[in-house]
């Protein structure tokens, strides 16, 4: 009678526990997932509406419900760290793949640029706060402790597999991933009709309707075709000015946050082997080192050629001077040769690939998947564009020069997505650099041997010379492994480590383009001839978002390529 409580505590308590919490994640998560697309599809009802002028629903509504939904987030942030630092064992496992260190970086460097644009949007709106609602001045204070909180929530915890309050936990992730999303909807509408009205107004396009940038007239009781808030003096000029440049940083920020907090979500109550994950550990990243130095200073010529292309390009394009043609040969060309030499560099890394003789990692790792995902979900917008330009170009009747070099672009954009997308997915799978295939082990006539002399061993037909099996010790296979493959496999290794500082360098400066203002969608006529202004404003607004998107986060899987190489 007193042998049988015994072993019950220590065998049979497991399965009870990890069984109840397996049967309900799925149902945990489902109730998630449906709180944040409520939550979600009242935010975009809210936010397209508030977009027109047509529609009765204000700027005011759009900040009132970002600003709800940010002190919301604030408050759970605050009660998960409490939480997790009163109760030891909230997590007792941290994934390794999850938030690397140039993630978090990234994260950083565009929150400290998100608390600039709030600084400059708190400045515009201050500069006619007599005209103006509390809760515009109120909405950048909010996002900047918003931005503050959830940065150093995210540095700290992306890595947690949290095992307390599972379902709360969830839905506060989901939530704050909603809210993220949300702001970098408000974000994107607001940017992109920014660009269709300077558009319409250099052009004389007065008809199209455009965002509410100004309050609206009737509400402010002011007389029609006023304005009631004129934004007529040097500083309230460089306030708006620099908060409109500074979103980029704010779109990429709130993108970066939303892929840490699903992999965050997709980590609660996750069991992993050890509490500190699995997975191999990237060796310390040394800029340039192991490397041939084409791929790096090919890159950095580009990048300031791009750099210069742009400027060019921005300033012959909003001149008087009528260059606009000239400017588009230029940009059209530039981007050309860039996408051509990244599509030839991404088959050549390709092809090395299939001399590899590491590993295939496969590993449960929610961190990769999404990363594939988000890879191939995010080209589609760029995608999308280059068909719509592809058709408009070959059916349309203007056949010229610059027609030519929109669908060589268009076509270069597509190839060059579909050959990165590949050589990105097949470095995120691949093993460490010292792993390989089992293959020099010894085959099914060795297997027999219980005891076996190492020395004469080597002697046996079916068993070539390792040099592997030379070191009786733990770490000597490993060790000598390394030294076998580093003849052979280091010239590959610097190849690839080339490719991707290189493919790196040029989807920064292709990120740098469309991100700040670069629009040849718009100063090329030939789509807006052939689909319409508005149909073709309505591709692009929704399209041009995902690709800005995918160049920023091919940087960031380029970096992991680079370190993991």
């Amino acid at each position: 009678m007193s042998e049988e409580p015994t072993p019950g505590p220590k065998e049979i308590p497991p399965a009870p526990q990890a069984g109840p919490r397996e049967v309900w994640k799925k149902g945990g998560r489902l109730l998630s997932v449906l709180l944040a697309v409520n939550v979600l599809l009242l935010a975009c009802t809210l936010i397209s509406g508030g977009a027109f002028n047509k529609v009765a629903v204000y700027d005011t509504d759009v900040f009132a419900l970002l600003t709800t939904m940010m002190l919301l987030t604030v408050l759970w942030i605050l009660f998960y760290l409490l939480r997790t630092v009163r109760c030891p064992d909230a997590v007792p496992y941290r994934d390794t793949h999850a938030g690397p260190i140039w993630l978090r970086g990234g994260l950083v460097l565009f929150g400290i640029c998100t608390l600039v644009m709030d600084v400059f949007k708190t400045g515009y709106y201050s500069s006619f706060f007599e005209c103006q609602s509390a809760i515009k001045i109120l909405h950048p204070l909010i996002q900047a402790v918003f931005v503050i909180v959830q940065t150093y929530f995210l540095w700290v915890s992306a890595k947690d597999c949290i095992h307390v309050h599972l379902d709360l936990t969830r839905c506060g992730l989901m939530f704050t991933l909603t809210t993220n999303l949300a702001i970098w909807m408000a974000a994107v509408v607001d940017e992109s009709v920014h660009q269709a009205h300077s558009y319409s107004s250099a052009h004389g396009n007065s008809n199209t309707s455009h965002a509410r940038l100004t309050p609206d007239p009737e509400r402010a009781g002011s007389a029609v075709g006023g304005d009631p808030c004129p934004c007529d003096t040097t500083i309230c000029q460089i306030f708006q000015q620099g908060y409109f440049y500074l979103y980029p940083f704010n779109i990429e920020y709130s993108l970066f946050a939303s892929t840490m907090l699903y992999v965050m979500w997709k980590n609660v109550g996750r069991l992993l082997a050890s509490p500190h994950g699995h997975g191999h550990i990237p060796s310390q990243v040394s800029l340039f080192r192991e490397t041939f130095f084409a791929g790096p200073m090919l890159g950095l010529v580009l990048f300031v050629v791009g750099l210069a292309v742009f400027i060019i390009y921005e300033v012959q394009v909003s001149g008087e001077g009528g260059r606009t043609q000239q400017a588009l040969v230029t940009y059209y060309s530039f981007n050309i040769i860039c996408l051509g030499l990244m599509t030839l560099v991404s088959l050549s890394g390709s092809v090395i690939y299939r001399f590899d003789r590491r590993v295939m990692d496969h590993h449960k790792n929610p961190t990769r998947t999404l990363d594939v995902a988000l890879l191939m979900g995010a080209a589609l917008g760029q995608y999308a564009i280059s068909y719509y330009s592809i058709v408009a170009v070959v059916v349309g009747t203007p056949r010229d020069l610059l027609g030519a070099l929109n669908l060589a672009h268009a076509l270069l954009m597509i190839a060059q997505h579909t050959f990165q997308n590949v050589f990105i997915i097949e470095s995120l799978h691949r093993g460490p650099p010292g792993a390989e295939p089992q293959e020099t082990l010894p085959k099914e006539p060795c297997q027999g041997l219980t005891f076996a002399n190492l020395d004469a061993l080597h002697s046996l037909p079916a068993c070539p010379p390792t040099p592997r099996l030379v070191s009786p010790s733990p770490d000597g296979p490993q060790e000598a492994g390394a030294i076998i493959l580093a003849p052979r496999g280091h010239w590959r290794r610097r190849c690839l480590k080339d490719i991707s500082l290189f493919l790196l360098l040029c989807n920064v400066i292709l990120w740098i383009m469309p991100a700040f203002g670069a629009r040849p969608h718009f100063s090329n006529t030939v789509e807006v001839d052939f689909y319409g202004y508005s149909l073709w404003a309505a591709i692009v607004n929704i399209c041009l978002p995902f690709g800005i998107f995918y160049r920023m986060h091919a940087v960031s899987s380029l970096l992991e390529v680079y370190v993991l190489s």
